[in-house]
């Protein structure tokens, strides 16, 4: 089966294009053959033009619906994958796909189809007005993007995709992954029978070593909806556990006063970052965001390592509760609830073991890469 994979890349290799890149490989090495039609958002930020561009192309990209119509006149795709279509490939593209009579399925990343930002998120918490009010202008009203070029540029993408139907028109299936996902673009009114839910995947290890760690680790992006910033207030608080955090960082806050316990290792590839998992106690993710699907979950589990998350979104889910959880949750905005969590867990070695346990046995049983792509191919089956 021939796959054309659609893909904006954004401005920095996020987990998303991990996943992108990860779906590939996995297909290829089913036997799928895969075309690529790929944009970038790099460096388009940085100049006026480049910002207005965006505005516009987000909206109506005339140069990504030409380029959709000559990646399928090119590529003969039996089934198109699309990813994420902003700014320069744009949901007009899709009409593109229905022309052509090739089936649509889509990966939901995140809650963008919702709102206008991806997030569900205003004023430092979870916010679903956009799906409440089943429209996208209370982006611009309370300015979601802290930039009223971006609020209106990106509450017109999600308007016009809205008004013109591409995405309820074009797409033969809607992959979520996650329930939560799933459920929030059933109550947003799309097609139930047509939404489906398939996890990110990740290749499992046979085995793990146990490592006693020594360190509480946090992996990914420092921005202020991740929590980062939760996360070093506790440990100014707890000058005896030492707090250690991979990812680079995205906003333009500047930390102060940051403790001696607390190190910043920046953007680690793919060994280094087995290497930071492997000598640390447990991961957390002190998020205040739902998120779409934290991957870091399950890299933690590839080394029998637990995770800390909210109990809100897909950290509920996918880390779990009672006797089948392979962490621990603590209340949204709750900074108390979370130092608790992070002292319980830091203190008993033993719970880490058992629950390291349970995230790996999960691990393999529900993510592994051969688990997924079998939901991947019943699913193509079902709309070819």
């Amino acid at each position: 089966m021939k796959i054309l994979i659609v893909h904006n890349n954004y401005g920095k290799y996020s987990g998303e294009e991990a996943v992108v890149d990860k779906m590939a490989e996995m297909l290829k090495e089913h036997g799928h053959q895969v075309g690529f039609y790929r944009m970038t958002s790099e460096g388009s930020r940085e100049s006026l033009s480049g910002q207005i561009k965006g505005f516009l192309s987000g909206i109506y990209s005339p140069a990504g619906v030409k380029g959709m119509r000559e990646a399928i006149e090119w590529e003969k795709p039996d089934i198109i994958n699309v990813h994420n279509l902003y700014p320069f490939i744009s949901p007009a593209a899709l009409f593109e796909c229905r022309k052509a009579g090739i089936p649509v399925v889509m990966t939901v990343h995140n809650f963008r189809l919702i709102c206008p930002t991806g997030l569900f998120m205003r004023d430092g918490g979870p916010c679903e007005l956009c799906l409440q009010k089943g429209n996208e202008w209370s982006c611009i009203r309370y300015n979601c993007e802290h930039s009223l070029l971006k609020s209106t540029g990106y509450t017109l993408r999600n308007a016009y995709a809205r008004w013109t139907g591409a995405y309820k028109k074009c797409v033969s299936a809607f992959a979520c992954i996650t329930e939560f996902q799933r459920k929030k673009l059933i109550d947003a009114c799309f097609d139930a029978d047509r939404i489906t839910v398939i996890p990110n995947s990740i290749d499992t290890p046979a085995r793990y070593r146990e490592t006693e760690g020594q360190y509480i680790a946090y992996i990914g992006r420092l921005s202020f909806e991740k929590g980062y910033d939760i996360l070093i207030d506790i440990a100014k608080r707890h000058p005896e556990i030492n707090f250690h955090f991979a990812g680079a960082k995205r906003d333009n806050s500047d930390l102060h006063d940051v403790p001696s316990n607390v190190v910043f290792k920046g953007y680690l590839n793919k060994g280094e970052l087995g290497d930071f998992i492997k000598n640390s106690k447990f991961l957390v993710m002190p998020s205040r965001c739902y998120e779409g699907f934290p991957m870091a979950i399950l890299e933690a589990a590839c080394f029998g390592k637990p995770s800390i998350g909210p109990d809100h979104g897909g950290f509920t889910e996918i880390i779990g509760k009672g006797n089948d959880a392979i962490g621990l949750l603590f209340a949204p905005g709750d900074t108390n609830d979370l130092e608790r969590k992070i002292t319980q867990l830091y203190n008993n070695q033993q719970e880490i073991k058992l629950l390291g346990r349970k995230a790996f046995n999960k691990l393999t049983e529900e993510y592994s890469s051969n688990v997924i792509y079998n939901k991947w191919q019943k699913l193509f089956l079902k709309i070819k």
